[in-house]
């Protein structure tokens, strides 16, 4: 089979090497009996995935203990609404960069939650 390239932003090609793993553990994972997507996010196996993603990311990106590592659903455009919403702290505005199509999607979404400061915009 050919494989297609996909220069997207997301989501993005994997190896195959990463694909054929993941295709022989899909019934089985690591000799559980399971796959992970029948796994509890409480069971002991499922959290010793998470817990070694974790590490492993902090590993790879030099993240310091005394930052919070989340992985969470919803793609880039989700950050748009989370990113105000967690760090307002009871503030009633921020300020934000309007650098083109993504900035205005992020600026929209701040609306919703505060008064947005144009600091600068390139579009206007």
């Amino acid at each position: 089979m050919a494989r297609v390239f996909n220069f997207s932003a997301g989501p993005a090609m994997l190896p195959a090497e990463v694909l054929e793993r993941a295709r022989d553990e899909m019934l089985d994972w690591n000799g559980s009996g399971m796959s992970v997507m029948e796994m509890s996010h409480r069971g002991k196996e499922y959290v010793s995935i998470a817990e070694k993603a974790e590490a492993d990311l902090r590993k790879l990106m030099a993240i310091p203990d005394n930052y919070k590592v989340l992985f969470l659903q919803g793609g880039a455009s989700a950050q748009f609404s989370m990113i105000p919403m967690n760090l307002l702290r009871g503030k009633t505005s921020a300020d934000y960069l309007n650098t083109g199509h993504w900035s205005e999607k992020a600026v929209a979404e701040g609306k919703r939650y505060c008064n947005v400061n144009l600091v600068a915009d390139t579009k206007g």
